[in-house]
């Protein structure tokens, strides 16, 4: 475990940043303690998990718009200041890796990628360019869901801290059970993951633990607990009756109450 806690200081936010007082998982915060390898944040749109994870990669060390810890570029500065409220409690050990993934901004992540290994300037060994640590091939040469895969096969080398942010974005159920194996793989591998997702295929992972954001203070629940589970279940034992909830139609002009 390379971050034990979180820890929110009572520090005031920044006026620009004032929306976050309205997200109760980020205003009620003060002590958030991670407990296994593996932690899902897991919650509505809009409930604070992509603001927390993004908070605690700048905290760390990690660019707000991903990358490893050597990534300096900017596109935009949009982040939120929530990071300089934060005090991150870590373990005895430090990562010998790191990244931090987030989806809505992977197209600038693996154009960085593309810069440095255009200047060589992180090579592996003498003879392998930078950009064989993605697997050798550019990520923009790659549809959205290969380059994600890439980059954890080849780039993510275990020993090591991965900030996800919703990465099931660009997978289809098949490739999100390849990453389901790669995060195995990186556990065995004494990792640590915190995963911002909304897919139950993910949150099946064995012993993770699944941190709830909702309209309280952020806690634990169980797997089967989770609306991603059970409106998943519901949907795929009877779509049928699903959709004709949800797709009902108004009664035909003049149609009796009764038909």
């Amino acid at each position: 475990m390379f971050i034990n806690s979180i820890v929110k200081t009572n520090a005031p936010l920044p006026e620009q940043d004032a929306y976050l007082r309205k997200i109760p998982a980020i205003s009620g915060l003060s002590r958030l303690d991670l407990n296994c390898p593996v932690t899902f944040l897991v919650g509505e749109n809009g409930s604070g998990k992509s603001t927390l994870l993004e908070a605690v990669a700048v905290a760390f060390g990690f660019n707000p718009e991903g990358g490893s810890r050597n990534f300096h570029f900017s596109t935009e500065d949009t982040h939120s200041a929530l990071s300089q409220l934060l005090c991150l409690y870590k373990g005895p050990y430090r990562p010998k890796d790191g990244f931090f993934l987030r989806a809505e901004s992977f197209y600038n992540a693996a154009s960085e990628v593309d810069r440095l290994s255009k200047n060589n300037l992180y090579g592996s060994s003498p003879d392998k360019s930078y950009l064989q640590n993605f697997g050798g091939k550019s990520l923009h040469q790659q549809s959205h869901g290969e380059s994600f895969l890439a980059l954890v096969l080849n780039r993510f080398w275990g020993n090591g801290l991965y900030l996800l942010d919703e990465p099931e974005a660009a997978l289809s159920p098949a490739r999100q059970l390849t990453l389901l194996s790669e995060i195995h793989r990186l556990v065995k591998k004494n990792s640590q993951l915190l995963i911002a997702t909304h897919s139950p295929i993910l949150m099946a992972y064995p012993d993770a633990e699944i941190l709830l954001l909702s309209d309280g203070p952020i806690r634990p629940v169980a797997y089967e607990d989770t609306e991603h589970y059970q409106i998943t279940k519901s949907f795929l034992e009877n779509p049928q009756r699903m959709l004709r909830i949800l797709l009902e139609e108004e009664p035909a002009e003049g149609a009796a109450l009764s038909d």
